[in-house]
Order: structure tokens, then C-alpha cells, then sequence
């Protein structure tokens, strides 16, 4: 990165002098960077200015939201006057929210984002790019960005561990590999992580045990239940710490040394809005709604992520992220009208699959307002006795009458990228 024009150390000297600021200076801080962003993207951005309209702006809240639909347009269009294509950092979104777009961000601001990552790994005793990782991730299998990936792999202190396949044959490959290696960290989506941890449990393995220098595990891009913690840290023996960022922002929330989700304020300035987009109190639950406090190359200005969550509290000038509950199209729908968030559903079936029944992985889809089908991977059919416990949990935690089908898979399909995602509502499509 630093060949490439990105200064991490310039970012981080700033990042520290941000922490050091008072409560008040650090209000004051990120008041004045958030009307800065609103006041350059409006004087230099005619895609922005467009969608501000003529709609007149006397305090924050009087801002539109935008969203990603908004933004689904030739990433031209949407760049602010002055930024190119050779002068910023471009992305796209995965997709899983259902709108992907292209993104930019200028150089210092993604910077200082990495900035921001490698002062919150360090919080735990991790030196990025020194430290070794183990990574859990997805890779392009040919071509060019495979061997790009490979070289930032050797840069980066980590060695990959591709979740394409993910047998037994080749689980017990993965666990070879760490009696030899001092890894001190493992990162990667968390659904593989817990397939791993399952596989460790099953043959009465401790991953610390045989790879005594391990000493946290990052799960990321993907929502990591208390359910899904326990078996981590009881898998790998060692502490879970959650993360939580979208790829064209940041990272929006990481946890502290007191496992408190502390918010990238330092970074992004985050409201909670109701449907009607009314400011929510402190500790309610509502639209997520994030600012770039930085970000010259796009206007992510109020922006809509697509998650719910409530924030509390405020520590050593950090929000707390009291509650993830997921995307706003992560909703089973029930027949009285009732919209649940699909982690509530399926945390009852998971307690009871994975504590006490030998399935590996599982997937729910909602194919109308009563019927829910089950595919799951498992050595053997479910037996009679564990479906009835599932249907009696539904009836118990959601509603009666509901429907549940259970069908038994040779795999559970991924995305390109290796991500798994674990509810569907099909019941709009």
C-alpha cells in the first residue's frame, strides 16, 4: 500500500492525536468534520447536488438519506470533481445486500481506515503484518488476481486458507498445518471459523493445544451469534473478538479489551433512525444510518447501510454498539404481520442442532408466510425426534401453525467470494 500512495503512518499519527482530544473537543471535532464532508461533496459533486435538490438544509436531520440504490450508477457519475480513477481506491460491494455498486475512497481516507484496523488489532496484541495469520477466506482460483492475492498474502504475514472446499479430508490438512506454524491470529468468515471449530470439537481437539502461540480469533463479513462464539472459543481455546464494517465505508464497530463493540467514531459519525426517518433515542432499535467523516472521493453522507442496530452509552469518546440484530432484508414474516429478525429465528435452531445433533451446516428459506425449509448437511438423515424439537421451539418462539421442511444436502452453496449466508425470504420474490 505504501508504494501505492497510501501513507498508513501519516493516518495513524493523525488517528492518535484524534484519541487524545477531550469529550468536548472530540464532539467538536466530529461536528465540524461532518459539515465539512456535507459542504465539499455539495460544492463539488453534481451527482450529489442533484440529489440534494432543491431541498432546503438548516440542520442535519433536514439531509436526505441516501441509499444504495441510489448510488447503483457508472462510478463516473457519482465521483466528486477532481478525483479520477488513478487517484483513489476502487471497490465494489459484495452484493450480499441484494444492491451492489461501485465505490471509491480517496487515498488518505483509506488510509486511514487501515489506520483504524491495525490500532484495534493492536488493542488485542496483534501487529498486522507481522503477526502471523491464519486466514479463512475465499481466493480467485486462476489468473491474475489469484497471484495478487498470494503476493498480499506474503506481505501481510498470512498464510490462506481457501474455504472452497471444506471436507474433512481437508479440515484435517488445515489442523497439519497448525502444529507448524506460530500463528497468533485467525480471521475469516464466520460460518467457515465455526465449521472448523465443530470439526476441532468432534475429534476432541483444542487448536491452542497444538498451536500454543495462537492467541485470538477475528471473525468477519459474516454475523457471528453468541451460539457461533461459544463453539469458536471452545474449538480454537482461545478469545473471540467481533468486528463489524462494510466494505465501502470501514470498520464501523470492533471489540474493546471488555468485549464492548466501541463505534469507529474517530472515522464515521452513526444515527439510528426510525421508518419515518426520525432520530431514535439512545438504546432503540432502528435503521443504522452512517457518515464518512473523511471521504473526498464519494458522498457517503447519512448513508443507509441496510442493518439494524441500537447503540448505548458512550466510552473514552466511543459509542457502544449495544445490538446487531442484521439486514433489513434478514426478516422472516410471520402470519400475523410481524416482521422477526432472521438471527432470532434460526439462534433456536442452532442451540438445538449444534449443541446436540451432528450437523455440520445449515440454511433456512422462507418460501411463504407459514412454510420454512430447512437444507442442512449432516452424516444422517434428522432423525423424527430432533424436527419435532425445532417445530416445538417455532411454536413457542414465533408462532404457532408454522411449517417447517428439512432437507438433507450434499453442500450448502456459497458466493463467489466464499460467504454464507444463512436466511432467505423468498416470500417477496
Amino acid at each position: 500500500m505504501k508504494l501505492k500512495g497510501y501513507s498508513i503512518r501519516r493516518e495513524s499519527i493523525k488517528l492518535i492525536e484524534i484519541q487524545k482530544f477531550s469529550e468536548a473537543e472530540f464532539k467538536n471535532f466530529v461536528e465540524k468534520s461532518k459539515w465539512t464532508q456535507f459542504n465539499h461533496h455539495t460544492a463539488k459533486n453534481k451527482f450529489y447536488r442533484d440529489f440534494i435538490g432543491n431541498k432546503q438544509i438548516l440542520n442535519w436531520s433536514d439531509i436526505p438519506v441516501l441509499t444504495k440504490g441510489d448510488l447503483q450508477k457508472p462510478i463516473k457519475e457519482i465521483l466528486t470533481q477532481g478525483v479520477t480513477g488513478s487517484n483513489v481506491f476502487r471497490n465494489n460491494t459484495s452484493g450480499s445486500s441484494g444492491t451492489p455498486f461501485y465505490f471509491a475512497k480517496d487515498k488518505s481516507n483509506h488510509a486511514r481506515t487501515w489506520a483504524l484496523i491495525l490500532n484495534r488489532y493492536a488493542r488485542h496484541g496483534i501487529e498486522y503484518g507481522k503477526s502471523l495469520q491464519a486466514r479463512f477466506y475465499g481466493i480467485p482460483l486462476t489468473g491474475i488476481k489469484y497471484y495478487k492475492e498470494k503476493l498480499k498474502d506474503y506481505f501481510s504475514a498470512r498464510v490462506r486458507f481457501p474455504i472452497f472446499d471444506l471436507s474433512d479430508e481437508k479440515l484435517n490438512q488445515f489442523t497439519e498445518v497448525f502444529k507448524k506454524r506460530k500463528f497468533e491470529y485467525i480471521n475469516g468468515y464466520t460460518s467457515s471459523l465455526v465449521l472448523y471449530a465443530s470439526y476441532l470439537i468432534d475429534k476432541n481437539i483444542v487448536l491452542k493445544d497444538i498451536c500454543p502461540s495462537l492467541k485470538v480469533c477475528f471473525p468477519t463479513s459474516e454475523m457471528c451469534s453468541r451460539f457461533d462464539r461459544l463453539i469458536l472459543e471452545k474449538g480454537f481455546g482461545v478469545k473471540v473478538v467481533n468486528e463489524y464494517g462494510c466494505a465501502e465505508m470501514d470498520v464501523l464497530a470492533f471489540e474493546d479489551e471488555n468485549f464492548d463493540w466501541i463505534m469507529s467514531n474517530e472515522n464515521v459519525y452513526f444515527e439510528i433512525l426510525d421508518e419515518s426517518g426520525e432520530i431514535l433515542p439512545e438504546g432503540s432499535e432502528g435503521r443504522l444510518i452512517i457518515t464518512s467523516l473523511f471521504n473526498k472521493a464519494m458522498p457517503f453522507i447519512r448513508y443507509e447501510l441496510g442493518d439494524i442496530a441500537s447503540l448505548k452509552g458512550y466510552k473514552n469518546n466511543h459509542t457502544i454498539l449495544q445490538n446487531l440484530i442484521g439486514r433489513t432484508n434478514e426478516f422472516a414474516i410471520l402470519p400475523d404481520g410481524r416482521k422477526v429478525p432472521a438471527l432470532t429465528f434460526y439462534y433456536i435452531t442452532k442451540t438445538l442442532i449444534q449443541e446436540k445433533f451432528k450437523i455440520k451446516e445449515f440454511v433456512i428459506k422462507q418460501t411463504s408466510i407459514y412454510d420454512f425449509v430447512f437444507e442442512y448437511v449432516a452424516e444422517d438423515i434428522l432423525e423424527e425426534h430432533v424436527t419435532a424439537k425445532i417445530q416445538l421451539a417455532m411454536d413457542e418462539y414465533l408462532a404457532p401453525g408454522l411449517k417447517s421442511h428439512f432437507i438433507r444436502m450434499s453442500s450448502i452453496q456459497r458466493t463467489k467470494s466464499g460467504k454464507f449466508k444463512q436466511f432467505y425470504n423468498l416470500v417477496n420474490n
